[in-house]
């Protein structure tokens, strides 16, 4: 498909002004096809020749200005429009177009649970065109009005206010100047909440079988939103700018959430169905603070080409966590974002595919590349270097810079200069060199200390590599003389770095604190390490420090040692198994064990060699039964009646317990009582989680293992419940039942192809380091073929099959080189291209990390 080039796009901008959609669905034509009519009334500037995009089954019938058009022009996804006079135009377009099964375009979902369907859209970057005909780029808003027609128990939404006519058809009201993207319908027998916040019409909605678990949220989760929208309005002079606003959580949904105005979409896994913690439930809350933060950030003012995608995503991601803080319970948000997201962004930075935050006009020159960069540096990154902006400027003068931007752009387009412009109006800041040096360029700096001490003084110097200016602050600890496992907060002053060099040299009095740390509360985007007495002290007394964010900054610093080979993986196990008993912030616990379980233990640790039998325990093995033992540390450290305020606590290490197993012994007990003993009792989760272990480990015979399969789906007939079939299924150390899932993965037949979630289900159950000699075979197949399978079914399943389905277990030299040889030679499509060299680059590290640390 030919993708939009952005000198198209800048000549049919300045060619055209399109003022209004009409467009009429119709979804009664079956769980295939349905029907779309679009009109579009637009003005040409000047004469000329243009294109409009459209991708249908089939394209019926074309008009311009009553005049036909020839259906049988349509090249792949273009009509053309020749001989355009200056003056107003309607264009009316009649197709049939298709459901997807990918969450792209129109998406299609049968609920296994009950039997009933439900659509929704998901339009993002280029997708309008598989739902109905647009000039479709983001500086060409237009308003929009649709018609709907729906199955009669259906509920149709929309992103503006809808009514059901008296003929059964849905009509929405007509939208303000949108992007084309941002376009939203929803429909099915959803089941609703409704109420009214500040003169709107607030619901949440989500399909009829999990109307039991939205209930029992329903007031959690729009008392968050009320909050966050009183809390934006306390800080955003524009008031909200449309007129309801839904919530949907839908199926199969490939992202988090998507900011569609008046109708976000979320994915449904945060319609929890079975326990949570309470980071989990933080984590929903900042998604729907992100996702609402976009109704200014990207919909009120919209980006004029992708290559500013962070002034959607950055902002909406720093004032996600910075509202939620200020408005809900969730008062500890910048402890997670350190320890859950931040490091997403440091290892995006540090592949051979970063990209700048703001990156050059030239190097976005089309949507195929702008879609790749959806990723931890305009995500994780950019609210960093937003959080570091507002330390360096102050709140007050960002928040009037933010308010001079919507002032001048509503309801239209924007670029970085525009709001560099506005937040230079606001401050006597150099904010133009600022993002310079933070927004266009790339990498991660790093600050290393250095500390001197003399009789009665001591002196602290920061080593800077990079060529980005920060404003840290530095803390300076000594053991509480009270509590000798504990750590006092000495001092903490800040310091400016400049771009270029170093600090001056600080100078203290009284001995040297028994630890330093730099950036102390996390304002900046860096790397940090430790003088060697500090790190000893941290390795000793982590849990002790009083701050979690300071803990954080020390947990992600031992991260990058480990990543950058400087300190061994088994370091960090230590330290877990030291710390992690005492650690009081679950968000901590949980990134710390994921870390050490997804990382350190399955990929930075060897496993046997090719065809190995017996002998000594390896490395990975004892790291696993050093989890296990850790978890049960903390799950006697949870015992007692409900478990109070540690539950959260409980569930993490009951989950880490499952996935760290050696063997079956205790995990199938837990599964045949139907509880943990002293709780808690095994829901759905928990039940396919040890399926799932059990299954990897070949707990039973393979008969007995499948049987229990399908008991197991015979409880949980839910869309999830396919999805541990799946996934378990998959994940048997079976020769036939990994050829079934592969098969399944990979097939030519549109008609049997797995949708999005069956797909990543399957991927994630099949790649298992017990069955290396099992799986090796696959490695050359997946390469051989993977390229084929991105190109048929598109960018969504191309980042899920180079993501889920890479072998990421075979940390081998012969995984590299076939990888290597698929992106010279396979032609992979740009989506799969820029996964794989991620992945690849992540293997190459974790070879390097193995090397090093070599016996």
């Amino acid at each position: 498909m030919p993708v939009l080039q952005r000198p198209e796009a800048e000549a049919r901008a300045q060619l055209l002004h399109v003022d209004h959609y009409e467009i009429a669905l119709d979804l009664t034509h079956g769980d295939e096809e349905f029907a779309s009519r679009t009109t579009v009334r637009f003005t040409a500037r000047t004469a000329g020749d243009t294109f409009v995009e459209i991708r249908p089954a089939a394209l019926h019938t074309a008009t311009l200005d009553g005049h036909p058009l020839d259906p049988a022009a349509l090249d792949d996804n273009r009509l053309p429009l020749t001989g355009l006079t200056p003056g107003p135009h309607e264009l009316r377009l009649d197709a049939t177009m298709r459901y997807s099964r990918t969450g792209e375009g129109m998406h299609r979902f049968t609920d296994p649970a009950d039997g009933e369907s439900y659509v929704y859209t998901q339009l993002f970057m280029d997708d309008v065109q598989r739902v109905f005909g647009a000039f479709d780029q983001p500086d060409l808003k237009a308003t929009f009005a649709l018609t709907v027609t729906a199955p009669p128990t259906w509920t149709v939404l929309a992103n503006g206010r809808t009514e059901q006519l008296p003929d059964g058809t849905w009509r929405t009201a007509t939208t303000p100047r949108i992007s084309t993207y941002l376009v939203a319908v929803a429909g099915g027998p959803w089941h609703s909440v409704r109420t009214e916040h500040a003169g709107l019409p607030f619901g949440i909605h989500c399909r009829a079988s999990l109307a039991p678990h939205l209930d029992a949220d329903a007031e959690e989760i729009l008392d968050l939103t009320r909050r966050c929208y009183d809390r934006y309005h306390q800080i955003f002079q524009e008031p909200y700018p449309f007129d309801s606003y839904d919530q949907a959580f839908v199926p199969e949904f490939n992202a988090g959430a998507m900011e569609n105005p008046g109708l976000v979409t979320f994915r449904d896994e945060f319609v929890f169905r079975s326990a949570v913690t309470d980071t989990e439930r933080q984590t929903r809350g900042m998604v729907i603070a992100h996702e609402m933060a976009h109704m200014w950030f990207g919909d009120l003012v919209t980006l004029q080409w992708w290559d500013d995608i962070w002034l959607n995503e950055s902002f909406a991601e720093y004032m996600g966590y910075q509202v939620l803080s200020e408005a809900t319970r969730f008062t500890d948000t910048w402890t997670d974002f350190a320890i859950a997201r931040k490091g997403w962004g440091y290892d995006a930075d540090q592949r051979p595919s970063t990209h700048p935050v703001a990156p050059a006009p030239q190097d976005v020159p089309d949507t195929a590349s702008a879609l790749l960069n959806f990723d931890g540096i305009s995500y994780a990154k950019g609210a960093s270097a937003l959080r570091q902006l507002v330390a360096w400027m102050g709140e007050k003068d960002f928040l009037a810079g933010i308010n001079d931007h919507f002032a001048r752009h509503r309801f239209g387009n924007a670029t970085l200069a525009d709001f560099i412009d506005s937040l230079a109006r606001s401050t006597d800041r150099d904010v133009h060199a600022w993002a310079e040096r933070w927004l266009r360029t790339t990498g991660v700096d790093t600050l290393t200390p250095a500390v001197a001490e003399e009789p009665g003084t001591w002196h602290l110097d920061i080593a800077h590599t990079g060529d980005r200016p920060h404003r840290i602050a530095v803390g300076a600890y000594d053991p509480d003389p009270g509590h000798p496992d504990r750590l006092a907060l000495r001092d903490r002053f800040d310091v400016d770095i400049p771009a270029d060099g170093h600090p001056a040299r600080h100078t203290f009095p009284k001995a040297a604190p028994a630890l330093v740390v730099l950036n102390d509360g996390d304002l900046t985007y860096a790397k940090v390490r430790f003088d060697a007495a500090s790190w000893e002290t941290a390795a000793r007394a982590l849990s002790g420090l009083p701050d979690p964010l300071t803990r954080a900054v020390v947990w992600n610093a031992a991260r990058d040692l480990v990543r950058d080979g400087e300190l061994p993986p088994t370091a960090y196990l230590d330290a877990a198994r030291t710390h992690l008993p005492h650690e009081t912030d679950l968000a901590i616990v949980q990134g710390v064990l994921a870390f050490a379980r997804t990382q350190i233990a399955d990929r930075y640790l060897p496993s046997p060699p090719p065809h190995a039998q017996g002998g000594p325990r390896t490395a990975r093995h004892t790291a696993l039964t050093t989890l296990t033992a850790l978890s049960r540390d903390l799950l006697r450290r949870t015992e007692g009646p409900g478990h109070g305020p540690e539950a959260g606590l409980r569930l993490t290490a009951v989950r880490a317990f499952i996935d760290s197993a050696t063997g079956p012994e205790s995990i199938q007990e837990w599964l045949h009582d139907g509880s943990v003993p002293g709780g808690p009792d095994l829901d759905h989760e928990l039940r396919w989680r040890i399926l799932g272990r059990l299954a990897t480990l070949g707990a039973a015979p393979i008969d007995e293992l499948d049987a229990a399969i399908a008991a197991e789906l015979a409880r949980d007939q839910s869309a999830t419940g396919q999805e541990g079939a799946a996934r378990c299924r998959a994940a048997l150390p079976d020769p036939a039942a990994k050829q079934a899932a592969w098969d399944a993965l990979f097939t030519t037949d549109e008609e049997s192809a797995l949708s999005n979630y069956l797909f990543t289900a399957t991927a994630t159950g099949f790649w298992a380091p017990e069955q290396q000699d099992l799986l090796r075979p696959y490695v050359a197949r997946y390469f051989a073929e993977v390229p084929a399978l991105a190109a048929r079914r598109g960018p969504a399943l191309a980042k899920a099959a180079g993501r889920y389905a890479f072998p990421a277990v075979l940390v081998e030299d012969a995984t590299l080189r076939h990888g290597e040889r698929c992106l010279a030679e396979g032609d992979p499509t740009p989506a799969l291209r820029r996964t794989l060299d991620d992945q690849l680059d992540d293997l190459r590290r974790a070879l390097k990390v193995l090397a090093a640390n070599a016996s």
